[in-house]
């Protein structure tokens, strides 16, 4: 049957005649040769890869980024605004010099910020100034000037050299004393930048003329507790000058 669906069937090959042998007790069984199957390859545990067969990771890309600003110093304060210093002008001019009060010196220099230059003694920190000057009877000394500093608008100039301009100030006017009121103003006029607390307690000199620095009007409307301290400051200026006249 299965030649007839055309599987050949292999049969075995004929068998070649065989000596003749003596006969034996009992007919022979043929017994087919046993197969030996190929020995069966072992597992193996599977070994550690190499350095070289292991994943490598795939490379990560980063963005590269910009350095980061730099920061100031702790004891840094900020990068000074761009300031046009205004001449100095008379601020009671008026005054009868015979009424002048003893003791009040040659003369007077304050250098101060101001919103409104041409009218330092306008608005509401130029009415205050005028009260602080006026409690030390400066009103009635008619060398009492003004020279006030302005922050730059875009577009306009600031002045060149602050420290230098007013040394030139100074040395035009001869003023007892110096009073250089806020921290800007003390950072153009005396090149300083330590906070102005540890600049109110010191001493200065600018062109050879001693200084104070003191509150600006403008911070003391918006801290009316430091209006005390301020007015310790020009009490203390006062006293300089009477101690350098007597």
């Amino acid at each position: 049957m299965l030649q007839e669906m055309g599987v050949t069937v292999w049969g075995p090959a004929p068998a070649m005649d065989a000596p003749q042998q003596p006969p034996a007790s009992a007919p022979a069984v043929a017994v087919a040769a046993p197969v030996v199957a190929p020995p069966r390859a072992q597992p193996q545990a599977p070994s550690s890869p190499t350095l070289a067969e292991r994943p490598q990771a795939p490379p990560v890309h980063t963005t590269s980024r910009s350095a980061p600003p730099a920061i100031a110093p702790a004891g840094a304060g900020p990068a000074a605004p761009a300031l046009r210093l205004h001449p100095a002008q008379a601020l009671y001019p008026a005054a009868d010099p015979a009424q002048t009060p003893a003791g009040l010196g040659r003369g007077w220099l304050i250098v101060t910020e101001s919103m409104t230059p041409a009218e330092p003694l306008g608005g509401d920190a130029g009415r205050l100034l005028d009260n602080m000057l006026r409690a030390m009877q400066l009103h009635q000394h008619p060398r009492v000037f003004v020279t006030t500093l302005e922050r730059s608008a875009p577009g306009t100039e600031a002045s060149a050299d602050i420290p230098a301009t007013l040394a030139d100030t100074v040395d035009r006017l001869q003023p007892a004393m110096v009073l250089v009121l806020g921290h800007v103003a003390a950072r153009a006029a005396l090149g300083r930048t330590e906070p102005l607390g540890r600049l109110r307690a010191g001493p200065h000199v600018l062109a050879g003329c001693p200084a104070v620095v003191t509150y600006d009007p403008a911070f003391l409307l918006r801290s009316q507790d430091n209006k005390a301290a301020a007015w310790a400051d020009l009490c203390r200026a006062l006293a300089m000058v009477r101690s350098a006249e007597g």
